[in-house]
Formats: structure tokens, sequence, C-alpha cells
């Protein structure tokens, strides 16, 4: 009888909280189900409505997911829902030091930052280490590493909301073991320098970057880099380049690229390809012709742009490269005296085939001054550099001058240089992906007292919102592609880039009909909208719009890590 009472009681019980709606349940089948959206799967064939099941860093399901049940479900209705995005150029190499969450980028869908383009944060001598220090700017650090993998570690220990990956940088490996020198490497010193190379690849480098109009990396000849690219192929690495020259020799830097391609078979892949200044914008049609050639003979070449006609660096671009030989502080000397500042004048106003000459390229009505170290410079943020030499009564080329030494720094600025038509043009080309030559800012805190270039904040937004929506150059399935799986197959990464079962889930969900940048050159620090949802490794960092401030980002390792093997 009284086995009776217990089962009786044990039903009531049930009962109970079945009608109380407190019936314990089993395990959900997954974390989340981002539910009912249009579900672009990054490969770019046609999209289709359909549910994603996400259990822990992994999509473990894709289909009809109605029976399935969920810790939290995603309304996806009417939304797109695509790979995380991959910015194929991220200068996010100091701001996510201050600022993890990566705002700027993750507000318009990216979840993978590619550093390196010529320098990278590693390796390290004692001596670098103290000069990065002593030339920090708003950004304070400690340096806590000295490899490429050391502070790539350091990155996803400290907390960032993206991935992160990176090229180990060829004027960064030049500097480790020549310095600013222009000179040719020895036979010694280039043995080292690839030493450092295999190092780096096996720690996961996505294969050897360059920037070869800035002093020292401009110093580098053709030997040097095949020499080092050559070391970053035998690990499965890849090339990639601001080359030689965008403008008076475009044609010529881009044939140095396919050549070192070429030797060393390692992919290859154009920095923000563009043709700057005027007189050059023709020359786009023939850099297109090469590269199909060049593709056409089994060569992988390909290129990356940011959406927008002008670029930005720092006034070094205006002044000729002997200037700058020995580093900053020998450059910033040198321009204190007045027969070298003469010549230095009288070569910036000349057009030139020697070295990239950004001041004839704009001209100083086309150079926007957008960041200065100095506070007591930062009233000029926003004027031209004729509109300052105007104030001060001088040549512009003189003004530069001046801003450099006074500022101590290279004077961030914005070069309107590139025609929007070829903007477009590029924006056609089924080999081209998308980097924001640019950190990850947060439109809040220090990041706000210096001004910028939009692409830090709309680089992305702007493809999917004028380029696909408005102006239609590429429908959405294939700007997508670009933006995922065409990056991610270049790079030579593993599980990242489409929407697949086992895949990471690095995914994100926005709204077509309402994506779109609304950064401008006046003001720049405005987030880009209509991006929804973002999950990194499975983990949501922006959620209705608003970042959850989370943190789970990875290090993702190129082909040639020893944790492969």
């Amino acid at each position: 009888m009284k086995w009776r009472n217990q089962i009786f009681t044990t039903v009531i019980f049930c009962v109970g909280l079945i009608l109380t709606g407190c019936a314990p349940k089993g395990p959900a089948d997954y974390d989340i189900i981002i539910k009912g959206g249009t579900v672009y799967d990054g490969s770019g064939t046609n999209p289709l409505v359909a549910d994603i099941g996400i259990s822990g860093d992994r999509i473990e399901a894709i289909g009809d997911l109605r029976e399935k049940s969920a810790e939290e479900l995603i309304d996806a209705k009417g939304l797109a829902v695509a790979p995380g995005f991959i910015n194929m150029l991220s200068w996010a190499t100091e701001s996510l030091i201050e600022d993890g969450r990566a705002m700027s980028d993750v507000m318009q869908g990216v979840t993978l930052e590619i550093m390196g383009e010529g320098s990278s944060m590693g390796p390290l001598n004692p001596q670098m280490k103290q000069t990065a220090i002593d030339r920090q700017g708003d950004i304070k650090y400690d340096i806590e590493w000295t490899t490429l993998g050391g502070y790539l570690d350091f990155l996803e220990h400290k907390g960032v909301s993206v991935n992160v990956a990176s090229y180990v940088g060829a004027a960064t490996l030049r500097i480790h073991e020549i310095g600013y020198d222009d000179r040719e490497a020895t036979p010694e010193e280039l043995e080292r320098m690839q030493a450092l190379v295999e190092q780096a690849m096996r720690e996961g480098a996505m294969g050897v970057g360059s920037s070869l109009i800035y002093a020292p990396g401009n110093f580098a000849n053709t030997d040097e880099l095949i020499a080092l690219v050559g070391i970053a192929a035998e690990y499965g690495g890849s090339y990639i380049s601001h080359i030689r020259s965008e403008g008076s020799r475009l044609e010529e830097s881009v044939n140095e690229l396919i050549k070192i391609a070429s030797i060393t078979g390692a992919p290859a892949e154009i920095y923000h390809l563009k043709a700057s200044g005027k007189e050059n914008w023709h020359k786009l049609s023939n850099v297109f012709e090469i590269i199909e050639s060049a593709r056409d003979a089994g060569l992988l070449i390909t290129a990356d742009m940011y959406t927008y006609p002008a670029g930005s660096t720092g006034l070094d671009a205006t002044m000729p490269l002997w200037v700058q030989a020995g580093g900053h502080e020998a450059w910033v000397e040198r321009l204190q005296q007045p027969e070298i500042r003469v010549r230095v004048a009288e070569e910036m106003r000349q057009p030139t085939t020697e070295w990239e000459n950004f001041y004839t390229d704009a001209g100083p009505d086309n150079i926007l001054l957008v960041g200065f170290r100095n506070p007591d410079l930062r009233h000029l943020i926003g004027k031209t550099l004729q509109e300052v030499a105007d104030e001060r009564g001088l040549d512009p080329a003189i003004t530069a001058m001046d801003l450099v030494v006074e500022d101590n720094s290279r004077v961030s600025s914005v070069f309107f240089l590139m025609s929007e038509e070829n903007v477009r043009r590029k924006v056609a080309q089924p080999w081209m992906s998308f980097g924001s030559d640019a950190s990850a800012p947060a439109a809040e805190g220090i990041f706000v007292e210096q001004s910028g270039h939009p692409r830090a904040y709309g680089n992305f937004a702007r493809l999917l919102g004028k380029y696909v929506r408005e102006e239609k150059i590429i429908p959405l399935r294939e700007a997508i592609r670009r933006l995922t799986s065409l990056p991610a197959e270049n790079l030579g990464i593993f599980q990242r880039g489409e929407l697949r079962q086992g895949y990471y889930a690095d995914i994100v969900v926005f709204d077509p009909d309402r994506i779109g940048d609304n950064a401008t050159f006046e003001e720049p620090h405005q987030y880009a909208t209509g991006m929804s949802h973002v999950f990194v490794n499975g983990q949501q960092v922006l959620r209705n719009g608003k970042h959850t401030g989370a943190l789970p980002g990875r290090v993702v390792r190129g082909p040639g890590w020893d944790g492969w093997l």
C-alpha cells in the first residue's frame, strides 16, 4: 500500500509540474538555433531559407530544425545569415590592446582581422621594443612579447571579440637584422631573416607581408623578397604586398609581385589595389589584364580593396625615401637642416618614378590632416595641408616638413587620389576581397580625440549598402563570397569562411535592406547600421545591434603552424 501511495504522489507531483509549466526539461539539442534566416553559405550560390544549430564553438546542423530545441532562439526571418566577414587588411594591432571589442568592425560583421602590412608586432629585438614604446601615441601598453606568435597569444589571453591572424612583416624582419639603412642585406643577414620567417610560419603566420613604398621596406630588392617568401611558401604560406608603386610605376610593380609568386610558388595578393593620381587612373585596365593573364597561366594572384576613393597614411608618403633612411629620428633631424629642406621641397614638387610621391599625386589641397600626437596641433585636424600652409603664410611642402617636426610623427592624413569609377570597377572583379586598412576603434574614449578615415567604420557595410543594394554592381551572394570564403581560401585557413556543418560558428545576421555606412570624412566616428547579430566561435558578440561585451576571439593560425602537425 505504501508503494502505491508513493506512485500516486509522484504522478500528482509530475502532473502539477506540467500544468504549471515547470516540468523538468531534458538537455536541449543545441545551444543556439538561428531560425528562419535566408542563409548565404559563403560559396556564392543562391541562398536558402534554413535554420542553423550551434553547439559550443561549432555549427552542428543546417536545415529544418523546427522539431529541435535550443537554449536560445534567434529569430532571423527576413534577415540574411552569412559567415563572419574577413578583414584582409586590418591595422587593429594597437586598438585591440586598448579596446578588445573591435567595435567599428563588429558593427559591420567582421569576425577575423588579418594584420601584417609590411610591419608586424613581432619578431622584436630589445631595441625594436624600446623604439616601439618611445613612439607610442595615445594608446600606451607594455610589450610583453617578442615573437609574432607571442603577440597573437597576448591578444587572445587579454581578450578580444574577434579572431586575429597576421602575416610577418618584411620591413620588421629587415629592421630586426639590418635596421633602417638603405642597403642590401648581407648573406648572413638574409639567412637570419629567413630563419625568422621560418619561426613565424611555425607559430602560425599567414606568410610574408611587404609594404614597398615606405622606408625601410622599400630598401628591399626583389631578390631579398624572393628569399623570404620562398621560406613561407615551404610552409604553405602566401605573399601579400603594398606594391612598390600604385601610381607612376603601377604595372611594373604588379609584375614584380607576379615574379615573386612565379619563382617561389606562393599565392600572392595585392593590398588595396588602386591607381593613384589622376594621370594614372587609366592604368587600372592594364593591371586587370596583367592579373588575368597571370591567373590564366595558373598563378594564384588576387587583390583586396577598400571601398573609398581616398587613402590614408602619413606625410612620409609625400617625401623622398633618402631623407627617411636611418629611421624616424634621423628623418626628423634632417628635416630641420636648411639645405636638406630646400632639396626635399624641390623633390616633393616634382612628379617622379623614383618613389611614390603622394604630394604630387594628390596635391596639397587634397591632403586632409586627421591625426596628431601633439595636443597643441590637434586644432588643425580637419584642415587640408594647403589650408594650414595658407594660414601660416608658407609653401605647403615646407608646411608638411614643419608639421612632421612639430608633431614628431608621420602626421596621419587622408589623400584623395583615386577615381570613384575605378572603385566600382574593382568591386566587380571576382578575385577581389576587402580590407579596411584601418584600426578597429570605438566611437568613444581616446579614439575620438583624433579624426581618421571613414573606412574604419564603414568599409564592409558600404560594400553591401552602396555597391550591392543601391548600385547593384554585384549580387549579395557574390559580395558575401568575397567577404568570406574567397579570403579564407586565399589565406589557407581551415573550417572558417563558410557555413558548413562542423565549421566554427563565426556567423553574422543582418538586414540587407538596411545595412550601410554612416561614417564620413567630416565625421568618421559613426557606426554602420543594419547588422543585427554577430557570433564568434559560437558566442554572441552583437545582439540586436548592441555589443554584448563578449571576448571569445582566438588566434587563427596559418598552414605552417606546428600545431597542425
